[in-house]
């Protein structure tokens, strides 16, 4: 009775299943955002060109079932067939060329879309000139929310991020806690965040609207609460009065101290907002070097290239202590050079800016 019932009902059921589908919302077909736009392009190429092989196997399956079925009698029966020429260059020829059609549009596509790259156009008929200057957006993943931090304006905000229409963002993405994959359907492609290394993306937004962006990467279970909103504003004056809106509605300033207890496995419901920057706030978050006491990372890698903490660390960290550092590592060149030690006057020309080489000498 059920399966007659099932049977009866069938094309009603799908045609429910039709109408559900439409209201689904099909953005990585239909983005906001150019670079989007370009990664949905690629989906629908590589799609139609796998349909190419997909649709006439497809057809074939229904029409070998139909017309070798038992009860016709009129089809050919060829016992004795085994082979045929033909039909297998047909079989690898088609595949091949649609593999070959694949790869160099996916390799061209790829090189143009690296998230690292600089953006060179606005939208597919407005290229980017020199004085574009891309807005900076540093992002923080942790458990379990996502930190936005803007060096340009000196604010800070939790659960949501905002930008200009038309103009592009360039984002520095790190984690401080396990790895997470930073999303924002209308705008790009997902890109990974990892602790202790940094990652980029490059992307522009070319309509204004609320948006949704998310954490595209399992971390635990607040894991389906890391959304937050994208306000992307048709102007500068649009932006800026956002950015004076989260000042005013801020929880201070964003320090070692306030990030260590914003860094704690929590949610949030409501946007979070920071009116100031301590200096190199981002760089120690990156470095993992907020907590107090704690070696940068940058600064670990430096001794591990003086030489560790055995002798010949000792001896390189004391030697080149105030000239060699995470940001001017030009003392390592005495480490491949070792006559630079035994001659004060080499040892100044490659440490020493020009002007103190030339009071040495003098001297």
């Amino acid at each position: 009775m059920t399966s007659a019932l099932l049977r009866k009902f069938r094309p009603l059921l799908a045609l429910a299943a039709v109408g559900l589908l439409s209201g689904c919302n099909l953005v990585l077909l239909n983005p906001a955002g150019d670079v989007a736009a370009q990664q949905g392009d690629l989906i629908v190429y590589a799609t139609i060109m796998m349909m190419l092989v997909i649709g006439p196997v497809m057809a074939l399956t229904v029409f070998f079932a139909w017309q070798y079925r038992q009860s016709n009698e009129k089809a050919r029966y060829e016992p004795e067939w085994g082979h045929s020429i033909s039909l297998e260059i047909v079989i690898w020829a088609v595949p091949l060329a649609i593999i070959v059609v694949l790869a160099g549009l996916t390799w061209v596509a790829t090189h143009r879309l690296d998230p690292y790259a600089d953006l060179i156009r606005i939208d597919e008929e407005t290229p980017i000139t020199e004085d574009v200057q891309p807005m900076q957006v540093q992002v923080v993943a942790l458990d379990w929310k996502w930190l936005f931090i803007y060096p340009e304006e000196q604010i800070a905000t939790v659960g949501e991020m905002a930008v200009i229409e038309d103009r592009p963002v360039e984002f520095h993405l790190t984690s401080n806690t396990v790895m997470n994959a930073f999303y924002i359907p209308d705008m790009a492609g997902m890109i990974y965040a990892m602790a202790g290394m940094q990652t980029e993306l490059n992307a522009v937004m070319n309509a204004p609207g609320t948006y949704v962006g998310f954490a595209a990467n399992y971390n635990g279970a607040g894991f389906s609460q890391m959304r937050f909103d994208v306000k992307s504003f048709g102007s500068d004056a649009e932006f800026a009065a956002w950015a004076d809106e989260m000042r005013a509605s801020s929880e201070g300033i964003l320090t070692d101290a306030t990030f260590n207890a914003l860094s704690k496995p929590s949610t949030f419901k409501e946007v979070v907002s920071y009116n100031g920057l301590e200096e190199g706030i981002y760089d120690r978050i990156l470095n993992m070097c907020t907590e107090a006491d704690t070696l940068c990372l940058d600064d670990q890698m430096m001794v591990d290239a003086l030489g560790g903490g055995g002798l010949d660390g000792l001896f390189n960290r004391e030697l080149f202590a105030g000239l060699c550092d995470a940001d001017d590592p030009r003392a390592l060149l005495a480490l491949i050079k070792p006559e630079l030690r035994e001659d004060p006057e080499l040892y100044a020309s490659v440490l020493l800016p020009p002007q103190d080489t030339t009071e040495m000498r003098s001297n």
